[in-house]
């Protein structure tokens, strides 16, 4: 999910979270061996819980067409709905004259939410899922995904649990090279149209990280996508440094356009990814 390029804002230091948050999970407290140690249901309606997520604002990264604001992002029937739509008003950092894509666009033409849980709750390893239904049309670029608390990107970690664009989900692990702002990618993708089912994309599926200190796997309902061995994510840039030996935090967005999500062609806005819940397991 991220390219982020030099200039634009990487992760923190965060210390680590065991917390459940106010609300106690309704899932059972173990599965297959794993214990729950932090989940959010989105029971409560109305804004997402400040405790477990904050947002990003303005235009971010990848050249992406939205405008990020909390205003997109809300908890109704149980669930968080992140909601992109198309919107026009003159962008606040606007600067005529400038040959930077975030500051050159007189307008805001589309908004969207961006939420993560950067600097309220992270983990080091531990089964990460959620279960969700995303929008498959043109243009749209929905994931969950983890990024690592230390360094700046790639060299800090990411992780992509869920990503679609282009008709296709992806599975994608990225670490650093001896080039900044370069990643090493370990990815995996599977179309859309490959499932057997036509309605796939209206329905719900459980996207889902089982992360320990040998390996990555990522799944969608339980189909393996993605296994990467973390001897495979040593960041090359001579400092020995494993970014999937440390606390990740989640993120959950929903992107429009830019330089991977393909042309906005046909597809009419408003357009919503709902989450039924964010789960984090450990041993």
């Amino acid at each position: 999910m991220q390219e982020w390029a030099p200039g634009e804002t990487s992760a923190q230091p965060a210390t680590t979270s065991w917390s459940l948050g106010t609300a106690a999970p309704t899932p059972a407290a173990t599965q297959d061996g794993w214990r729950l140690v932090w989940a959010d249901e989105f029971d409560q309606p109305g804004r997402p819980n400040p405790q477990n997520w904050q947002f990003e604002n303005g235009f971010v990264r990848n050249h992406e067409l939205q405008w990020y604001q909390s205003d997109n992002a809300r908890v109704e029937n149980g669930m968080l709905v992140i909601e992109a739509r198309q919107e026009n008003r003159p962008n606040p950092t606007y600067e005529p004259g400038s040959t930077d894509w975030k500051t050159s666009r007189t307008t805001i033409d589309y908004t969207s939410a961006s939420l993560n849980t950067q600097g309220r709750h992270q983990w080091q390893y531990g089964r990460f899922e959620m279960r969700g239904r995303i929008d498959a049309r043109s243009g749209l670029w929905p994931a969950f995904w983890t990024l690592g608390v230390a360094g700046e990107w790639p060299a800090n970690g990411e992780i992509d649990i869920m990503e679609y664009y282009k008709g296709k989900i992806m599975a994608n692990v990225a670490s650093g090279t001896d080039k900044r702002y370069t990643a090493k990618w370990h990815s995996e993708t599977k179309s859309v149209s490959s499932f057997a089912d036509p309605d796939w994309a209206q329905k719900f599926h459980i996207w889902r990280m089982d992360w320990d200190a040998t390996a990555i796997r990522l799944y969608v309902d339980d189909l393996l996508l993605n296994e990467t061995p973390l001897t495979a994510t040593v960041n090359q840039d001579g400092t020995g440094r494993n970014p999937m030996m440390q606390p990740h935090y989640i993120l959950l967005n929903l992107a429009l356009g830019g330089d991977n999500g393909g042309p906005l062609e046909g597809t009419a806005l408003p357009s919503r990814y709902e989450v039924d819940y964010v789960r984090v397991y450990q041993r």
